[in-house]
């Protein structure tokens, strides 16, 4: 593919994730426009709405690969938590499509093998002794995912770092005195 193309695959895709955050019913005319390029210029790569909406979230789940390769690894597990928590914040707010409820099967699977890769990592948080031991199936995940999610949707005006700092504090020591 040529580089403008791919520029303008890349924005018409972080358009449509802005575009579809704010209105699930939005039409490609409408990410064309956020994108800055004529919706021929979008159905010449997309098909469809539908085909479109997948490719966002495949590129979601692309960058969420990658982060987790690029900070779930040997570092002391508390520094690879921060530095996941303040590359998640960002990957939310660049993609902030929500793909927690979709049900295109090898979406989902992919999504399902992130969660694995993520919670694996959290046993070895839990194994160090770091978090609780004991705690149902998926809680933490769970936990660390929801205060992800909401930091970076709801709390915009926080910067990535300090978000981050908040939601590992909050994650490793709740929100008590």
């Amino acid at each position: 593919m040529r580089a403008d193309a791919t520029r303008n695959v890349e924005a018409v895709l972080r358009a449509a994730a802005r575009v579809f955050s704010t209105d699930p019913l939005a039409r490609i005319s409408d990410v064309a426009a956020a994108a800055g390029v004529d919706k021929r210029t979008v159905y010449r790569r997309f098909e469809s709405r539908e085909e479109l909406l997948l490719a966002v979230y495949r590129a979601r789940l692309d960058r969420l690969a990658a982060l987790i390769d690029a900070t779930l690894d040997d570092r002391p597990v508390r520094d690879a938590l921060l530095a996941f928590a303040e590359g998640g914040i960002r990957l939310s707010r660049d993609w902030p499509v929500d793909i927690r409820a979709v049900t295109d099967p090898a979406i989902r699977d992919r999504r399902e093998e992130l969660d694995a890769r993520m919670d694996a990592f959290l046993r070895r948080v839990e194994r160090e002794g770091v978090i609780a031991s004991g705690l149902p199936g998926g809680w933490s995940l769970r936990v660390l995912q929801t205060q992800l999610h909401t930091v970076a949707q709801e709390m915009p005006s926080l910067e990535p770092g300090v978000a981050a700092r908040l939601v590992v504090r909050t994650f490793l020591h709740g929100v008590g005195v």
